[in-house]
Formats: structure tokens, C-alpha cells, sequence
């Protein structure tokens, strides 16, 4: 093979020596000229290169100071050709990343343009690949702003000007295969922007990052785990959720458990401390607060850099897999709370990602949350929407999670969410709905809901918006359910107030019923209710230690038995006295003191009860599930009702909301016969006074408080009583 070492200028050198170079594969590489083949390599580090020919080896000639090396001959060298490099370190071999063509085809680049690239996370990111027999890693993003974009990690001394990538077209999304590449390597994106700013990012479509306060992406990470929940999916697919008992332990991964020295729990000890203690409570689902990556703890992972990547902090993306595995094979659900509607500013992630307005807005009156102080994804933008979609298919296709809570739904909801007059801007009709909002969600809970049979997506919602959790070809919104932030508001401020005056709120206890089946609701005392000085539950309630200790497990009690789903955050199934420290762990040392181990068994019994008893949860959403026996008696503050099943099943509910126990107290019952008490929150068992009704009820024909039967009864003070026909 001959060689010809004449070099000519070519603009484009300077161009790639000052990080310009927009079309690298169009200098780089292998290219055909008039009197044969010209290859191009840049090497800055290196002071030899050479090719590697079936003859041997030719050296390329440094046409430039700076590390660019040049080869001319008459015969094209067969592909894909090897280089060596020589430098005071010694000699080493490897693949030109210019030799191998793009590999994202031009139907994933179009669905990605038009916001329907629903496995994004399979095109651009990192993935380990195989091109023309060679193996590496296979790098894209979006950055159609950008006027270069590099890969950058230590496999090239986080030089800019070494692996820049190709774009494709119009699409805006930079492709670049680098050979040989050990899965594992830290990198990032450098982005020089038309303007001529430069800047380090970290990659949107990541699947793993290195441990906090570094925030590099680990290249090519892939799932490894052998999944064995293969049978909990198949009856996950065939469950009707409807009238399915739905009882959620909400948990923050850092603070649920801590090592003597601090450290958190890693997803595998988790798995093994927290599945088992969930199975013996009685709860059929864990939530998860944001476990994808966020660079700071105190965020509870609300402000999220990374959409695809479960965060390092408590181990890795395979960890986490076996913690999802194990809860399925302990017939435990899992959700992970998600969080589409914000992101943070921090420079290195997606703010001003290819230095425009890229995943946000450019006017702050769109695009900026002042409350939190993040930016406001703009759901009007296709690839925008492919992110976003793509993000929730990943953590339910890959984790195998059971269900997206989606976190801030209203603030997405409302242009003027949280903002005054002149702060925002009308939609196209003059009114405040997010219309691009409104599509994304549909578009979300439909792709859900026909991708991932019996996965459930719950909103945050907190207004009286309509229609959250009714299909979308209904009108709706098309989730699966909605919290109840109403009930949840009225019934804890009702609590709040001393029981001699309750009587005067009682309406809040009465006015859900209202409302109470518009939406498949959802009955939360989350996180949000425990912290920033809005104390414990057992800190809201009145009165002295057994008042407080009584309040809450009436408040428990009225909780499980009152139609909707449930959830509960950490700590509050123990009565913990201190609000959430996201700093340490739940305050399990106080189960040594009675009343805290009273409150856990209660909300054990009061689980599995819920669970078990079909009366308590198949018509959770229906008004058949549900009838007032006595709405009405708020001078005395009491409350009584019928909680129903759908083959008949029934049970009566008495709760006494004063510190005044009731002897002989009448209750209307629905018909005759023998009932027994099947709960009572003051049993000593749980750390009341255990005034209760031993033994059997016989209910007499005397018609009480609307019904035709009616039988005497003990009610205890600040309690609930639970009856239930033999």
C-alpha cells in the first residue's frame, strides 16, 4: 500500500482545535479524495500514530502541533481499521470511534420529533452496542441548539475536542459510537452553543450516575437482574384494582432505617428489613418517595436530575431490581412517586441544557415554578413529551414498578398556579388550563394503561379539577386514582380541635360524602403532613399523652374504615411523636414505651382487617359501599355508618369523638340477629382503657336512628367500635 504524505490546509482544523467542528464525521475518519484515501485522526495526547495494515503498520503524519495526524494513500483500508498510539506512556491500540457509522435509525429519530418515542431510553443515553463486530458504547442526545457536542469523560482526559459527535439533521439529536469502551466509564456532555458558550452537562437519558456530590453518568449501564416476579405480574394483569384492598406504606428510602453511623440503608437492606416488616403490618403496597437520581438529599429527591437513573446513594440500578423483586414475591406492590411537572436549576443538568430554553420554557411566566424554584417542563414540546413518557415507561417496563404517583399534578394544571395577576399567561382560549398539561397526562395514563395491564398512575391533585381519575374517551384525565387532599385537610383539621369543641366542626367530618365517589380517591397521611412544622399526627392531636394517644387511633381507625384507598407515611403506624427528620430514621426506639407499641398493633389489626374484610374495601369507590346510620349527632360529637361489600357483606362503624364514654348507648343496626365487636381502638391491646362490648350483641326489633333494629352498646371514649353480623 503506498503512502502519500502531502497534507493540505483545510478551514476545519481550526475549527476542531478551538471546539467547533460541527461535522467531525465529515474531517474525521476515512474519507475518498481525488488521487485516493485520506484519514484524519486527532490525538492530541499521543506524539506517534499509526495504521495497522494487512502488511504491518504506516505511520500517520502531524499535520498540526496540536495532535492532528494525517495518512494519504492509494487503497482504502479495510474497515473498521485499528490505530496504534505512542506517547511517553507507552503504546496502545484501538478503534478510530470515526470509522463507524451513526446507528439510530431515521423512524426513531421521526417518533422522537413528533413526542411518541415512548422507549427513548433504548435510543439515546449509553448503551453497550455491537457495530460492524466491534464492541463499546453507543452515545446520543438532544441538543439541537448546539453548535458541537462532545463526549467527555477520563477515557479522554475530559477533552472536548476528542470524541465530538455527529448530528443527525434537523432532528437535534448527537449520535457517536466510541469503541472498546469499558461499560462503567464516567462521562458528560460538553455542549458549545451557537452563542459560543461552553458548558459540562450531565446526560438527560443516563441510566446510572456516580455517587453525590460527583454527578457524572457511568456509561452503558445496563440491568443485569433475573427477574422472578413473573407470577405476581400475571396476577397484577388480570386484578380488578377496583374493588381490591389498596393499603399504602408511603417511605422515604434515606430515613426509614439508618446504620448506627448514619449511612443509609442500601435498596438490598432494605429489601431485606423492610419487606418483612410490611408483610407482618398488613400493607399490600410500598410507595417510594422520588428514588431517581437528585443531587441533594435534603430534595427528598423531588428536584430530579436524573429521569432514568435510580440514584447511587442507596446502591445500584440492580439493587434496586432486587428490592422491587423481592416485594413481588412477597405479594407487595410497589410505586414510585414521579415527578414530571418541575426541575431543578442546577447548571450541569437539564436548565438551559444546550444553553437555550431546551426542556423549559424561555418566559418565566411559563416556565418557572416560583414556589419551589425550579423550571416548568414545556409539555407543548414533542421532544419534551418523548422525555417525559419515556422516563414513566422506563421505571415500569425496566423496574417492573406496579404505579406512578404523580407528584404536583395541579401545579401543572393551572397556568396560574400559585401566581398573581400579570405573572402568567392566558392559554389560546383566555383561560388559565394548561392545554399542552392536560394532553401530556392523557397521553401519559393511556400509554400506562395499554403498555402495563393492572399498573396503577395516582395525581397529587389538590383542587377540585374534574374528572382526574376518569377515563380519558370519558373527557377525563384518564388516572387511576386521586388523592383526596380535601378529606384529608378537613378530617385532620377537625382532629386538631379539642373535643369540647368539635361540635362545631362537625361538618367536616360529614361534608366528603358529598364528593366522596366523583373521583376513585385515594385517602393520604403522607409526608407533607408530618414536617416543616406541621408536627406528627400524634403531635396535631389535643388533649394530654392518653387524649393524644386515644386522638390518634381514632383518627387511625376512622381512616381505614371510611371509603377510599389508604396511605400512611413511615412512622405514623407507631405513633411517632417527633415530626419526619429526613436526617435520621423513624423514631423506632420509642416501641420500648406502650402507647407507640399500641398504636403498631392497632394499625396491624386495623391492616389486615381492611385487607380481609370485603365490607371495607370493594366498593371503595361506589355509593353502594357505603350508608350514614347517624350523620347527625354533633352535640355529642358522634358518628356512625355502614361500611358494605358487593355480595352483601356488612359491618357497623360507631366512633365517639369526645373523651366521654358512653354506657348503654343505643345503636341503630340494619337488621336482627347475633353481632359481635370485631375492632375497638380502646382495647388495652392497643393502650386504651378497654371499655368494649365481650361477647355478642343481640340486636332488637326496636327501630333506631332510621334503621329497623337497634341494640345497646358500650362506647368508649375517643374510639372506634367496629361490629360485625354473625
Amino acid at each position: 500500500m503506498k503512502k502519500n504524505t502531502r497534507s493540505t490546509p483545510d478551514p476545519r482544523i481550526e475549527s476542531l482545535l478551538r471546539g467547533q467542528l460541527h461535522d467531525p464525521f465529515g474531517f474525521l475518519g476515512l474519507h475518498e479524495v481525488p488521487d485516493g484515501f485520506v484519514l484524519r485522526s486527532f490525538q492530541p495526547y499521543a506524539d506517534q500514530v499509526w495504521l495497522e495494515t494487512a502488511e504491518g503498520r504506516e505511520p500517520l503524519q502531524r499535520v498540526h502541533p496540536d495532535g492532528l495526524f494525517e495518512w494519504r494513500g492509494k487503497t482504502q483500508p479495510k474497515r473498521p481499521y485499528r490505530l496504534q498510539l505512542g506517547s511517553a506512556e507507552g503504546e496502545r491500540t484501538l478503534y478510530d470511534a470515526y470509522a463507524f457509522a451513526p446507528q439510530i435509525s431515521s423512524f426513531d429519530l421521526h417518533l422522537f420529533n413528533e413526542g411518541r418515542l415512548y422507549q427513548g431510553y433504548r435510543v439515546l443515553g449509553s448503551h453497550p452496542a455491537q457495530v460492524d463486530g466491534v464492541i463499546g458504547v453507543r452515545f446520543a442526545v438532544w441538543a439541537p441548539n448546539a453548535e458541537r457536542v462532545s463526549v467527555v469523560g477520563e477515557f479522554n482526559r475530559w477533552d472536548g475536542r476528542v470524541n465530538p459527535m455527529a448530528v443527525h439533521g434537523s432532528s437535534g439529536v448527537w449520535e457517536l459510537f466510541i469503541p472498546e469502551l469499558s461499560p462503567g466509564a464516567l462521562y458528560r456532555y460538553e455542549i458549545r452553543s451557537t452563542s459560543g458558550n461552553l458548558q459540562v452537562k450531565i446526560d438527560p437519558y443516563a441510566h446510572e450516575f456516580e455517587v453525590r456530590p460527583g454527578n457524572a453518568a457511568r456509561a452503558g449501564a445496563k440491568l443485569s437482574h433475573r427477574w422472578g416476579d413473573g407470577a405476581w405480574l400475571q396476577r397484577r394483569a388480570q386484578l380488578d384494582w377496583l374493588h381490591a384492598p389498596m393499603n399504602i406504606y408511603e417511605i422515604h428510602a434515606g430515613s426509614w432505617k439508618r446504620h448506627p453511623d448514619g449511612r443509609f440503608y442500601s435498596y438490598r437492606e432494605l429489601a431485606d428489613q423492610l419487606v418483612p416488616y410490611v408483610t407482618d403490618m398488613g400493607y399490600t403496597h410500598i410507595e417510594l418517595l422520588p428514588v431517581s437520581e437528585h443531587p441533594l438529599d435534603e430534595s427528598w429527591g423531588y428536584q430530579c436530575t436524573g429521569y432514568f437513573a435510580a440514584s447511587s446513594r442507596f446502591g445500584s440500578p440492580d439493587d434496586l431490581a432486587y428490592f422491587i423483586d423481592t416485594c413481588h414475591q412477597a405479594n407487595i406492590g410497589v410505586l414510585l412517586d414521579w415527578v414530571p411537572a418541575h426541575f431543578p436549576q442546577d447548571s450541569f443538568a437539564l436548565a438551559r441544557y444546550d444553553g437555550t430554553a431546551l426542556y423549559e420554557h424561555e418566559d418565566p411566566r411559563l416556565g418557572f415554578h416560583q414556589d419551589w424554584g425550579t423550571h416548568i417542563f414545556n409539555f407543548g414540546r414533542n421532544e419534551v413529551k418523548s422525555f417525559l413518557l419515556s422516563s414513566a415507561h422506563y421505571w415500569l417496563s425496566e423496574f417492573h414498578f406496579d404505579g406512578l404517583r404523580v407528584d404536583a399534578v395541579a401545579s401543572m394544571l393551572y397556568l396560574d398556579y400559585s401566581r398573581k395577576q400579570g405573572e402568567w399567561i392566558p392559554n389560546k382560549y383566555g383561560g388559565r388550563e394548561n392545554l399542552d398539561a392536560m394532553a401530556f397526562l392523557r397521553e401519559l395514563n393511556i400509554m400506562v394503561h395499554d403498555s402495563f395491564p393492572g399498573a396503577l398512575t395516582v395525581a397529587e391533585e389538590s383542587t377540585s379539577w374534574p374528572a382526574v381519575s376518569r377515563p380519558v374517551y370519558l373527557g377525563g384525565l384518564g388516572f387511576s386514582m386521586k388523592w383526596n387532599m380535601g378529606w384529608m385537610n378537613d378530617t385532620l383539621s377537625f382532629m386538631e380541635h379539642d373535643p369540647v369543641h368539635r361540635r362545631f366542626h362537625f361538618n367536616q367530618l360529614t361534608f366528603g360524602q358529598l364528593y366522596a365517589y366523583s373521583e376513585n380517591f385515594v385517602l393520604p397521611f403522607s409526608h407533607d403532613e408530618v414536617v416543616h412544622g406541621k408536627y406528627s399526627l400524634l403531635g396535631k392531636m389535643p388533649g394530654d399523652a392518653w387524649q393524644k394517644f386515644a386522638n390518634l387511633r381514632l383518627l387511625l381507625a376512622y381512616q381505614m374504615t371510611s371509603p377510599g384507598k389508604k396511605l400512611n407515611f413511615m412512622g405514623n403506624e407507631l405513633g411517632q411523636g417527633h415530626e419526619w427528620r429526613s436526617g435520621w430514621e423513624v423514631d423506632w426506639w420509642q416501641l420500648v414505651q406502650l402507647y407507640h407499641q399500641g398504636v403498631q398493633n392497632l394499625s396491624r389489626d386495623l391492616n389486615r382487617l381492611y385487607r380481609d374484610l370485603p365490607a371495607l374495601h370493594e366498593l371503595d369507590f361506589e355509593q353502594d359501599g357505603f350508608a350514614w346510620i347517624d350523620c347527625q349527632d354533633a352535640e355529642r360529637s358522634l358518628m356512625s355508618f355502614q361500611r358494605r361489600g358487593r355480595h352483601g357483606e356488612t359491618v357497623v362503624v360507631v366512633l365517639n369523638f369526645t373523651p366521654v364514654p358512653r354506657h348503654d348507648f343505643r345503636q341503630g343496626l340494619p337488621c336482627g340477629g347475633q353481632w359481635r365487636e370485631i375492632f375497638n381502638s380502646d382495647s388495652q391491646y392497643y393502650g386504651g382503657g378497654n371499655i368494649g362490648n365481650g361477647g355478642e350483641l343481640q340486636a332488637e326489633a326496636m327501630p333506631w336512628m332510621g334503621q329497623a333494629h337497634s341494640a345497646p352498646i358500650q362506647l368508649p371514649p375517643l374510639a372506634c367500635v367496629i361490629l360485625k353480623l354473625v
